[in-house]
């Protein structure tokens, strides 16, 4: 082989090496984007009081004119499985504590008050693209015991026939109590990165969240 056919033969393996390394890359990261969402606990708070308004709007309660205490946002998500594709009609299954830390349930035991006009409990459905949008307000911190105040976070159930139920807690960007919740310390670093909700540039109220869900 002459000198010039040589270079020619280890510059074309040189690319394709180098090719054949990204498309590695690619792989890794779509598989890192797609893995399912973490699992978390259902926790002892899960409504058991019958309620007609489930709708996407937590800030109001049908039937009242006024609406619930705290910081309003919006959140704004999709429920998409580990090939990446959307899952549409998917039963997305939220409840959360108002903006005093306290929960519509009556083995709540936290002092705090309840709000009236605070619905606590959605239940919405994915769309085509399976995205899901809820209005609500950033939930408040609460004791869960002496010694551990729990981070700002929403309870989710998600369900889709041809899927494995998902029960998790989605966190928030920027709230510094994230680094000492014991439950998401319990969660790898990558893990707590798919849990935890990103605000959308240039507004600051609207919060972006992707849940992955495994076939079954």
């Amino acid at each position: 082989m002459s000198d010039t056919s040589r270079r020619a033969f280890v510059k074309a393996g040189m690319i394709g090496g180098f090719a054949a390394a990204l498309s590695e890359l690619a792989r890794a990261a779509d598989a890192t984007v797609h893995l399912p969402t973490p699992g978390e606990i259902e926790g002892p708070f899960y409504p058991i009081t019958p309620q007609k308004d489930k709708d996407f709007d937590l800030t109001q309660v049908e039937g009242k004119s006024g609406v619930a205490r705290g910081r309003h946002i919006t959140i704004e998500g999709r429920v998409l499985d580990t090939d990446g594709q959307p899952v549409e009609d998917a039963t997305v299954d939220l409840w959360q504590a108002n903006a005093a830390g306290r929960y519509r349930h009556p083995h709540d035991p936290n002092p705090a008050p309840l709000d009236p006009n605070f619905q606590g409990w959605a239940i919405v459905q994915s769309g085509r693209e399976g995205q899901f949008r809820f209005k609500t307000v950033l939930p408040g911190a609460y004791p869960a015991s002496p010694t551990w105040l729990r981070t700002p976070h929403i309870h989710f159930k998600i369900s889709k026939r041809g899927y494995l139920e998902m029960v998790t807690q989605m966190y928030f960007e920027g709230q510094n109590l994230n680094q000492s919740d014991l439950l998401l310390l319990r969660k790898s670093e990558t893990e707590r990165q798919r849990m935890i909700a990103k605000r959308i540039k240039d507004q600051p109220e609207t919060y972006r969240y992707t849940i992955v869900l495994q076939k079954a």
